[in-house]
């Protein structure tokens, strides 16, 4: 899906408020980046930048609860379709 933010999808798809964009490192083709967005909580798409994958499994180690996966927001394949990268 697209906007005016730009490619997104649904990482919970039951969940409509929250949204995860997606894009094409402008610095480094191929490589791509992801920001997160929730319309109960906006404030989360001012204080968080892109990120790179990279970024994000480094930040997912220093996440402290064994029953949730916070990767399974960044979906890498359902990115590069979105995108049309291979």
């Amino acid at each position: 899906m697209h906007d005016d933010k730009g490619h997104y999808y649904y990482p919970n798809p039951a969940d409509k408020k929250v949204r995860m964009y997606v894009r094409e490192c402008p610095d480094s083709p191929g490589e791509i980046e992801f920001r997160l967005f929730s319309s109960d909580n906006p404030e989360i798409w001012e204080r968080h930048p892109w990120l790179n994958r990279d970024v994000v499994i480094e930040a997912a180690k220093l996440y402290d609860k064994p029953d949730r996966d916070p990767l399974a927001l960044y979906d890498l394949g359902v990115a590069k379709a979105l995108l049309g990268l291979k």
